[in-house]
Parts: structure tokens; C-alpha cells; sequence
């Protein structure tokens, strides 16, 4: 099961810098994450999405990449057009991103020159994770991981 914590910043820059970090543990091994997403509201109050390719979004790509040049072969036409809607339900299916109706939630609620990230943890030490956001100051803004770690990110990001 993920776990979903959304976390705030007080500037536009460092959302996407605890995003690298956690990038960075994920590389080592230590955490698994499923989608990142970061939201940067700039001066004038234009929201800014940066999201990360979902583990769903792999997975159609490469269930559509497989199939459709094998159904090309038996359909030479048809064949490219299913695998490719093959592959969108199979994203479709695994989709594990950020809902996309929350997102705009905490977009509204941010205010000019802030930031904040969406991170889903598939599987992960938490240790790591509070490691990777300690270097930086922000406020958690909703989470579902344990009530132990909720705090720990707390003191974590605290100035």
C-alpha cells in the first residue's frame, strides 16, 4: 500500500529540491515512490504543475510498446491503434498518481512565491525519508503514513 504526504514551502524552490533529494534515496535503494508531483504558485499567482511520470504511466508505456507491434503483425493496421488503447488501460489500471482534484485543492489554498510537493511512497525506510526533507523548512500539509512518522517529518522541517 502507499503512503500519500503532501508537504509546503515558504518559496518556489524548494518543493522541487526535496523532490531531487527523495530522487536521490530512490536511486540508493532505500525508498520506493510510486508519482512525485511539484505545484510552484509564482509572483503574479499563476500555478506551475511539475509532475513525475506515474509507475502506471511506465506501465502502459511499455504494455503498449509490447503489444502493439505484435498485434501489428497479425493486424497490420488495427495493430498499432490497439496497442496503444491496450496500453493507455493498462496505465489506467496501475494508475497510482496524485488525484488531480487535490492537487488543484492545495494549489488554490497556496499563496504567491510558496511551492509544495506531492509525494506517493510505494515502500521505503522512513528514516530515509525523514532524511531526505531535513535540510529543508516547510510545514506538512496532509499526509497518511503512520502518526510516528507524521511527527517525524514535522520536527524534520521545523526552521
Amino acid at each position: 500500500m502507499s503512503d500519500l504526504i503532501v508537504l509546503t514551502f515558504d518559496n518556489v524552490d524548494e518543493a522541487g529540491q526535496v523532490r531531487e533529494s527523495l530522487r536521490e534515496v530512490e536511486h540508493r535503494g532505500n525508498v520506493k515512490l510510486n508519482d512525485t508531483a511539484v505545484i510552484v504558485k509564482d509572483a503574479e499567482g499563476k500555478v506551475h504543475v511539475h509532475n513525475q511520470v506515474s509507475s502506471g504511466t511506465k506501465w502502459g508505456a511499455v504494455g503498449g510498446a509490447v503489444l502493439g507491434p505484435l498485434l501489428f503483425f497479425i493486424f497490420p493496421i488495427a495493430g498499432i491503434a490497439v496497442g496503444a488503447g491496450v496500453g493507455a488501460l493498462i496505465g489506467k489500471m496501475f494508475g497510482t498518481g496524485v488525484d488531480q482534484k487535490f492537487v488543484k485543492d492545495v494549489s488554490q489554498a497556496l499563496t504567491p512565491n510558496t511551492s509544495a510537493i506531492f509525494i506517493i511512497v510505494r515502500d521505503g525506510e522512513a528514516a530515509q525519508v525523514r532524511a531526505a526533507v531535513e535540510p529543508y523548512k516547510g510545514t506538512v500539509y496532509q499526509t497518511t503514513v503512520s502518526t510516528e512518522l507524521e511527527e517525524q517529518l514535522k520536527d524534520a522541517l521545523k526552521d
